[in-house]
């Protein structure tokens, strides 16, 4: 007879409210809100201004309950529910007996409840509370006042809760304060013991070889010897360990002979084995890579560096801050998930920084970046907010920290552990700490410490960073200002309306966070605005705006610049240019900094639902200029104008972030505003392995008025570009008629080629379908008589004969005649 050993409690549940005013059903693992709208109970949260409509979701008790069939014969032997992630106050109740009180999001829960279950039919009910009153009542409890960011959270609270805090909103959420069941829930029976973690550890053996110590974490409820099977690649080894009650730990040791490595993209391989651990029946898996990791940080002229050094080399990190895929858990999927982080390593990214608003992500998210080389910086999931440091608050960070580290240290994409966002700065935002630092300050660093105690006790190797931003461990200074250590978030050309310009004013030695908006792409817009609603300060389009001043900012922004834009849909093409203007202006600048500054990680790669924000992928995953405008200035092999302080010089600035050494040609025009193109001068330079250099400069005054300033390269290791140069702001331009027109052809595979033409001068030229897709190329420069062939791809197959409308846009035609 096969005795039942789990049972999958994922599928179908009973929802309803406490006091069953609603009932429906649910789809486990899966979230309230989602559930109600597949109902009809709500319409969808993020349409028009539906947000105001569905905040009483999350002032109820929900409860979620099935039934569950076990045979007599199965009952044998201890049973217990596996919970991955509960969100986030809860209760558990098998056949009415209460098995589990649940408060952290974060943590997997293994409640026993065998002696409660029965031959037969079985009862399971969750009761989700309420995250808005389970806060106030935390909030009420704290022996001094808590307080939180009320600019980014209007729901109360949330730092109260170890729950994502940008469910309480954020300056780019919708906030309505999620509940649900997340990730795997199922029912099993102990054997001789279960797996509770797996870790690994690296240590160099003579002769190149590794050894790949995998330490396994039993449990068990009574003594006795379970069987281990331990697989890496080709070797396999069983053990017989004695396991005593409650948790065993036992090591062995894996030797591997000159392993292939993993390096981050575009420096390497990424070299990948797999590790089986296997204890009566249950499996774990784990995905290694083999490689060191280092941050540096010692001492030199400007202060101190931060530089990540891989297997021996330093590696410039290029990429983005991550947000949660999707405000609501059920609109996630792998492969939209996928798609985000190959957009990212296809426009040259190595790095994200997983922002400590959000979640802890699923291993298969980690097992991604594992496989896309995407270097993984991780925030522990605090942010801009203080939070409670009593007893218990401590503890169940600490049960937390252990969980998540141990379940997550072995991926080779994770290279650094962060303790929190911005909780430093928090000091100054709040009267309460204004007035008794000391106090918040101490508060502050009992949990950062025991943050750090736990991580240090779960992954001893890890690399550990207290906060970001930060000068560095008990430096609680300003660090969104100081330059000449640690990492910066550098946010005054947004936060503060200062010009482009200002981001060559500081030289940062790691920049973590930057960032400016821009409006989401009219596809999407369309999504949840009707025709009468295309307008920036329509209620619709403001409800999608959660940044105070945001378009206001966005707006000034374009007078400083530019012509104002003679229409909607311009407006927001010319947001997503200057937003791609703002980064570029950084980022070329502090790359040609290398060695002095060794990453640029800008503020934000996604969105969690459609809304005006810094991200540079729609909601969806469709790329807005700034991505398109990324994947040229992350090239590795990348050269940029970089005007002088005065402005009387403009000097080109090659940067390798290759092994090898490059030669660089570069050919340089004037082009007049008709779009007539001369030759001006070239130049030819070799740009030694992973540093940066100026090729040539010119003067300002070689540039005549009515001109602009042309070039393009081609390096010997075959990577090319170009960009243009304007003197000035662009609004200052009398450009004329660009002439732009495009022509599409479906080929058999169901892509478009679309061909944009000008007449004249086209600068910023973008393609844009009425259908969601990507295109093999965007945001270009055209002069008189060129033309571009790009692809596009449609997201979705189109109905037999349909074919997109094609807009194209550029500076002139946005802005109209006059």
């Amino acid at each position: 007879m096969n005795i039942a050993t789990a049972i999958d409690l994922s599928g179908t549940w009973q929802l309803a409210t406490t006091d069953q005013s609603h009932e429906l059903t649910i789809a486990v693992p899966g979230d309230v809100h989602s559930a109600l709208q597949a109902a009809g109970v709500i319409a969808d949260p993020y349409a028009g201004r539906n947000e105001d409509d569905v905040q009483w979701v999350a002032h109820r008790d929900w409860q979620l309950a099935r039934t569950v069939h076990i045979d007599g014969a199965d009952l044998s032997g201890s049973w217990y529910l596996d919970i991955e992630s509960l969100d986030t106050v809860a209760e558990v109740y098998v056949n009415k007996h209460l098995v589990l009180e649940a408060d952290n999001c974060f943590r997997r829960y293994r409640p026993d409840v065998g002696r409660f279950l029965k031959a037969g039919e079985n009862r399971l009910r969750i009761i989700l509370r309420s995250s808005v009153t389970a806060a106030a009542e935390t909030q009420a409890k704290q022996p001094f006042y808590i307080p939180y960011s009320t600019g980014n959270s209007p729901i109360a609270n949330g730092n109260m809760l170890r729950k994502p805090q940008c469910h309480f909103g954020w300056d780019w959420n919708i906030a309505i304060a999620p509940l649900g069941i997340y990730g795997t829930i199922s029912l099993k029976r102990l054997a001789a013991a279960r797996i509770e973690h797996v870790t690994t550890r690296q240590v160099p053996l003579a002769g190149g070889a590794i050894g790949l110590q995998v330490t396994v974490t039993l449990f068990a409820e009574e003594p006795g010897v379970a069987s281990l099977d331990l697989s890496l690649d080709g070797q396999s080894d069983r053990l017989d360990c004695a396991v005593n009650p409650g948790e065993t730990r036992t090591t062995h040791v894996f030797r591997v002979e000159n392993p292939k490595l993993w390096w981050p993209a575009g420096s390497g391989d990424q070299a990948l084995s797999k590790l089986v651990v296997t204890v009566a029946g249950e499996s774990v898996t784990r995905q290694i890579g083999f490689r060191t990791v280092e941050l540096l940080t010692d001492p030199d002229e400007a202060g101190s560096r931060f530089a990540f050094r891989v297997n021996g080399r330093e590696i410039f990190c290029r990429g983005a801050n991550w947000i949660p895929a999707d405000a609501l858990m059920s609109r996630v999927s792998r492969e939209s998930v996928e798609d985000l982080l190959r957009s990212a390593v296809d426009a040259n990214m190595n790095m994200i920084r997983i922002w400590g608003g959000g979640f802890y992500e699923p291993d298969w998210f980690y097992d991604l970046c594992d496989r896309l080389g995407l270097m993984v910086w991780q925030d522990f999931m605090f942010a801009c907010n203080l939070y409670p440091s009593t007893p218990d608050f401590l503890e169940n960070v600490t049960e937390e920290v252990d969980y998540q580290v141990r379940r997550l240290s072995s991926h080779p994409s994770i290279v650094l552990w962060c303790g929190d966002n911005e909780l430093v700065g928090a000091l100054t935002w709040f009267d309460e700490s204004r007035k008794d630092r000391d106090r918040y300050l101490v508060s502050y660093d009992r949990l950062n410490r025991t943050i750090e105690t736990g991580i240090r006790a779960a992954a001893p190797e890890a690399i550990w960073w207290p906060s970001s931003p930060s000068v560095g461990p008990l430096d609680f200074g300003d660090a969104w200002h100081a330059d000449g250590a640690g990492d910066m978030h550098y946010w005054s050309v947004w936060h503060e309306n200062k010009s482009f310009d200002n981001y060559r004013s500081v030289r940062p030695r790691f920049c973590s966070e930057f960032g400016f908006q821009s409006y989401t792409s009219m596809p999407i817009i369309r999504q949840f605005a009707g025709q009468k609603d295309l307008n920036i300060a329509s209620p619709v389009m403001e409800a999608h705006q959660k940044n105070a001043g945001g378009n206001e900012r966005i707006a000034a922004t374009m007078f400083r610049y530019f012509r104002f834009p003679k229409d909607f849909s311009s407006f927001v093409y010319l947001s997503q240019i200057q937003q791609g203007l703002a980064i570029r202006t950084a980022v070329d600048y502090w790359r040609s900094l290398k060695p002095h500054c060794m990453g640029t990680l800008y503020w934000q790669l996604n969105d969690t639902w459609p809304v005006a924000s810094w991200a540079s992928l729609d909601y969806g995953g469709n790329w807005k200029a700034l991505h398109y405008m990324a994947r040229r200035f992350f090239q590795p092999v990348a050269v940029a104008a970089i005007p002088s302080t005065d402005d009387g010089e403009i000097a080109f600035s090659m940067v390798n972030d290759t092994a090898e050494p490059v030669t660089v040609e570069l050919q340089t025009f004037l082009v007049t505003l008709t779009g007539e193109r001369q030759p001006l001068t070239a130049a030819a330079g070799t740009c030694s392995p992973d540093r940066a250099a100026t090729l040539m400069t010119i003067a300002a005054s070689d540039i005549g008025k009515g001109e602009v300033l042309f070039w393009s390269f081609e390096a010997s290791n075959g990577m090319r570009g170009e960009g243009h140069h304007v003197a000035g702001t662009y609004k200052a331009l009398d450009l004329n008629p660009s002439g732009l027109s495009l022509s599409a052809a479906l080929r058999g595979d169901g892509v478009f080629e679309v061909t944009i033409s000008a007449t004249g001068l086209a600068l910023h030229a973008v393609i844009e379908a009425d259908v969601e897709g990507r295109y093999s190329d965007n945001v270009i420069d055209l002069t008189a008589g060129e033309s571009r062939t790009v692809e596009f791809t449609p997201k979705l197959p189109l109905a037999l004969g349909a074919s997109p409308v094609f807009t194209a846009y550029d500076l002139q035609s946005c802005q109209g005649n006059g």
